[in-house]
């Protein structure tokens, strides 16, 4: 009978810390959301390529080209409810894709201010895990008419080592009214 012993080596490697995101970033995450979303439509007003510049805010600011996205728009339904990818994302805020016929440019309103508010008090919405993050509030638009629609948001965002935060999670409703 022959017995064989193997001892495996097994090699230590310190994990690299991953860097902590901060309440500061994620208030200016959402800053940079609200700011992204009047600039759409303002290059759509003035004739611009904003299917360009959409698909670049989305890169810059949703992390489809780094990793994966769970995206619920306000204004989706049926089978095109939820956006995992980047181009279903692009087609909720800039319209006219094919693949998404019923999505007309969320952002092409146009909306002249938005302006995000956490829920609670002292910053109680958002929560701190590590390089991730989750803010829920409210994002309050005004339209180029005068308009106002106010919208139920959460994000889930998180930290990369180059200091970037993008949107990993958005979830977006309007508010119930019975």
């Amino acid at each position: 009978m022959l017995v064989v012993f193997f001892f495996g080596c097994r090699t230590v490697t310190e994990e690299k810390e991953k860097p902590a995101i901060t309440i500061e970033e994620v208030l200016h995450a959402q800053k940079q959301w609200c700011d992204a979303l009047i600039e759409i439509g303002n290059v759509y007003v003035a004739g611009g390529d904003y299917h360009q510049v959409t698909d670049s805010i989305i890169s810059l600011l949703y992390d489809y080209d780094h990793g994966q996205v769970i995206f619920k728009p306000t204004l989706a339904f049926g089978d095109q409810t939820f956006r995992l990818s980047k181009q279903g994302a692009v087609a909720y805020f800039a319209g006219s894709d094919p693949d998404f016929p019923d999505d007309k440019g969320f952002a092409l309103r146009p909306w002249i201010a938005a302006e995000f508010e956490n829920i609670g008090n002292d910053h109680e919405g958002i929560h701190l895990y590590g390089d991730k993050a989750i803010g829920a509030g409210h994002v309050h638009f005004t339209g180029a008419d005068g308009g106002q629609v106010t919208v139920e948001k959460i994000f889930g965002y998180r930290k990369y080592d180059d200091g970037s935060v993008r949107i990993i999670l958005h979830n977006s409703s309007l508010p119930y009214s019975p």
